[in-house]
């Protein structure tokens, strides 16, 4: 079980993210010289059973362009570098608690990757985003098949304009985890001919103080 520490990280994560936002690309972006605004609006937590990692889902809004946009980065905290994983780093802060931590895009962590197909497929219960020891039933798993359990292999990760593909070998063969970059407020059914092999969905706050729901991942073949 995590243990979310009441104290400081420096540089706060809003500052990291607003440096590595731009170079994104399906950041939507701003108006030319504008800086990003990012404003933490919601997520949840998962656990790494070895209590190595530290696992976010984090929703954050940004008004920097014509209109608010809301957008999901997934982060892992690290107590040391992960090797291979230069190009994924969003940067270093020194946590009052536990000292440096490295934090990555949790895209190319295969820690994540491991921990949100196993939320999938119902094997990971959801943490509150800020609480230690609290599950979150708001966030939903779903999976259209059991499978069978064993590793998975991250096999490669690529971003596109509203969400990056990382394609994994699972026991059941090759999957497509899509986490969606880009939130958008989603029916709980899905259109005719589009049903995934799974999702993961959860809520997030709007700039006007209500709650939007949507898919954060979705598994296809």
């Amino acid at each position: 079980m995590a243990v979310i520490h009441r104290t400081t990280m420096t540089p706060g994560k809003m500052e990291l993210l607003a440096s590595w936002l731009p170079a994104q690309p399906w950041y939507g972006g701003g108006d030319e010289g504008t800086a990003p605004q990012p404003v933490k609006a919601g997520g949840f937590r998962i656990d790494d059973p070895r209590g190595e990692v530290g696992i976010e889902f984090m929703a954050v809004t940004d008004a920097a362009g014509e209109r608010p946009v809301t957008y999901h980065v997934p982060l892992t905290y690290r107590g040391a570098p992960l090797d291979g994983a230069e190009h994924a780093l969003i940067g270093t802060s020194e946590h009052g608690v536990l000292g440096r931590r490295w934090i990555y895009d949790g895209t190319h962590d295969p820690v994540l990757v491991e921990r949100l197909y196993a939320l999938v497929r119902g094997e990971a219960e959801p943490q509150a985003q800020s609480e230690s020891d609290k599950p979150d039933p708001s966030v939903t798993g779903w999976s259209a098949a059991p499978g069978r359990p064993g590793p998975v292999d991250v096999l490669e990760v690529c971003a596109g304009p509203d969400a990056s593909d990382v394609l994994v070998r699972t026991p059941d063969g090759r999957l497509t985890l899509r986490v969606q970059r880009v939130l958008v407020p989603a029916p709980e059914q899905d259109p005719a001919g589009e049903t995934p092999l799974g999702h993961v969905t959860a809520d997030w706050t709007l700039p006007d103080g209500t709650k939007a729901r949507g898919r954060y991942a979705v598994v296809r073949a």
